[in-house]
C-alpha cells in the first residue's frame, strides 16, 4: 500500500522564491503529467494548440495582475510583462479582454446541484422518514416548483427537470418527479461536464498550490491512498466498493455544510467544498 504522506510544510516566498535546476525539472515533468489528459480533451473536441497557448496568455497575465502584485502598490504593465516574458502591448491587449463570461456558465452546474441538496436537507421535502419525498411537479408547498424556486433562483422550472432528467437524476410519472440518484453528474450534457473539468480540477490544483507553501497549521486536507498490484478481477468488486462509501461520506458532509448555510440577506458567506476521485489502470502501460 501507498498513502501519500502530508504536503510540503517548508515555508517559501509564495511569489518570487527562486527555484534550483532539480526543482524546476520535477515542476515540468509534473506540468507534463498534469497536461496530458487536457490535451486528450481539447484534441477529442477540435481545439488546435494555437488556441489553448492564447488562453494560457491570457491566464498569465490575468494572474499576474491579480495575484503577483507588489505589496501596497497597483500592478503595471511593465512589471507583468517582465513577469510573464510577454511584450507590454501583448500585455495590455490581454488585460483588457473580457474573461468574466465562464462565471455565468458554471452557475447552471451550481444551481442542478443546490437543488439536490436541498430536496435531501430541507424538511419541507422530505417525507415521514426522513428521506427525498416524492413531489408533485407544481401547485403545492411541497413540490418540485417551489423546491427549484427555493434552489435554483431563475431558472424557469422546466428547464431543471430536463436537465435532472438528461442526467438521470430523477425520474417523472403522473405529475409526481422522484429523486433517484443522489447527485448530480451530467449524463448526456457534454457542456456541464466540460464546466465540471473547470471548476473541480481547478480546486483540486488550487489545494495543492496552497499545501506547497503554507504553514503547518494551515494545511488543507489533500490525501491519497493507492495500491500498485491489484488483481484484475477485483477491480468491479472494489469499485462499486469505492463508489458506495464516497457518496455515503459526502451525503453526510452535505447535511452537516447544509446545516451552516446562511441566509442570503447575511453577508458575504465562504466557499467550501471536498471532492472525492476514483482513478483505474489497469496496465502500466495505458
Amino acid at each position: 500500500m501507498r498513502v501519500c504522506a502530508d504536503p510540503c510544510t517548508r515555508q517559501v516566498d509564495r511569489k518570487f522564491s527562486g527555484m534550483s535546476k532539480r526543482q524546476q525539472k520535477i515542476l515540468f515533468v509534473a506540468v507534463r503529467k498534469l497536461i496530458r489528459p487536457l490535451v486528450r480533451i481539447l484534441l477529442r473536441n477540435g481545439v488546435a494548440y494555437g488556441a489553448l497557448a492564447d488562453a494560457i496568455r491570457k491566464c498569465y497575465v490575468d494572474v499576474a495582475f491579480e495575484d503577483f502584485s507588489p505589496e501596497g502598490k497597483k500592478q503595471t504593465v511593465s512589471r507583468v510583462s517582465a513577469l510573464t516574458g510577454l511584450t507590454r502591448k501583448e500585455v495590455k491587449r490581454l488585460h483588457e479582454l473580457d474573461g468574466a463570461d465562464h462565471e455565468a456558465s458554471q452557475e447552471r452546474y451550481n444551481r442542478a446541484v443546490r437543488v439536490i441538496s436541498g430536496w435531501m436537507n430541507d424538511r419541507r421535502f422530505l417525507d415521514a422518514k426522513g428521506k427525498p419525498a416524492v413531489l408533485p411537479l407544481q401547485n403545492s408547498k411541497k413540490s418540485f416548483e417551489a423546491l427549484v424556486r427555493d434552489y435554483s433562483g431563475d431558472i424557469p422550472v422546466r428547464a431543471m427537470l430536463a436537465m435532472l432528467e438528461e442526467a438521470g437524476s430523477v425520474s417523472t410519472g403522473q405529475g409526481r418527479v422522484r429523486l433517484v440518484k443522489h447527485a448530480y453528474v451530467p449524463a448526456g450534457d457534454d457542456e456541464a461536464k466540460i464546466r465540471i473539468l473547470g471548476t473541480d480540477v481547478s480546486e483540486l490544483i488550487s489545494t495543492i498550490d496552497h499545501n506547497l507553501t503554507a504553514a503547518p497549521d494551515e494545511l488543507l486536507f489533500q490525501r491519497k491512498v493507492a495500491y500498485e498490484d491489484i488483481n484484475p478481477e477485483s477491480l468491479d468488486k472494489l469499485k462499486k466498493l469505492s463508489f458506495a462509501r464516497a457518496q455515503s461520506l459526502l451525503e453526510r458532509l452535505d447535511r452537516e455544510y447544509a446545516k451552516h448555510e446562511q441566509t442570503e440577506d447575511a453577508g458575504e458567506g465562504a466557499s467550501i467544498s471536498l471532492g472525492i476521485y476514483y482513478h483505474e489502470q489497469k496496465s502500466p502501460e495505458e
